[in-house]
């Protein structure tokens, strides 16, 4: 069924406007990453100095804090470089796996695999990535630890809904948004929705995915709020504490 022209209009402009406020957002951010990634970069060579004087049991930590500097390709604009990232942070990430894997460290091996899937993702691989972000969802079920089910579960229909899995990306964000309502996760909630929206983007469905995308908004401007509330809420006692303290003296 064709979309009244008024209603396209309106959310062409929503979405526009959206947009805007968010690159505005990225390009703030990026830039300050920027400025971290050259910081951080020289870092690195110190951190391999360390793996030569330190045992197994730190290796794995090690490996990863490399993995981690490199994680910030997103932010580099030269296309060769941001390649030689990615293959950095599979690399010291795939190390890192190998000895938590001897250690049986299941967040180390999970927290690889978020990695592994993130960046395989972004290099367009989406066999290796999906297989990745099947571990991690494994391991977060085995262990009970419900943000990471729904986390891998967001990212898993990400996956399907670039390969236009359609309909299993949608029943990834169901299971994820029945995990987040039920437990009161408004933050992994909020993210499940902007999945929606990007998912019916995808789609093609306007309507739905406008409707995801209001949802995602006030689901955020409620957490900021509520932040907001409970910070007012600590100085107004830490002032209560200092004016009964001066009324002591």
């Amino acid at each position: 069924m064709n979309m009244p022209v008024s209603f396209t209009r309106k959310y062409v402009s929503f979405l526009a406007l959206l947009f805007c406020s968010i690159a505005v957002f990225a390009a703030d951010k990026t830039d300050t990453l920027k400025q971290k990634v050259n910081l951080s970069i020289n870092n690195v060579d110190s951190l391999k100095h360390q793996l030569a004087y330190s045992n197994d049991s730190l290796k794995g930590q090690i490996y990863t804090r490399i993995a981690i500097q490199y994680m910030r390709y997103d932010t580099v604009s030269n296309k060769k470089t941001r390649t030689e990232y990615q293959e950095a942070a599979l690399k010291n990430t795939m190390s890192a796996l190998h000895y938590f894997s001897r250690l049986n460290d299941s967040v180390g091996l999970r927290e690889c695999f978020d990695r592994l899937a993130i960046v395989y993702h972004a290099q367009k691989k989406y066999a290796q990535a999906k297989w990745f972000v099947l571990q991690s969802n494994s391991i977060s079920r085995i262990k009970n630890d419900v943000p990471n089910i729904i986390t891998s579960l967001v990212e898993l229909a990400s996956v399907k809904r670039d390969i236009k899995d359609y309909s299993l990306a949608i029943r990834d964000l169901k299971e994820a948004l029945q995990l987040s309502t039920l437990n009161h996760f408004a933050q992994q909630e909020s993210q499940v929705q902007l999945g929606y929206a990007m998912l019916y983007t995808r789609m093609d469905n306007p309507a739905k995915s406008a409707s995801a995308l209001k949802r995602h908004l006030a689901i955020d401007d409620s957490i900021k709020k509520a932040e907001e509330k409970a910070l007012m809420a600590r100085i107004k006692t830490a002032d209560s504490t200092a004016e009964a303290k001066k009324k002591l003296i």
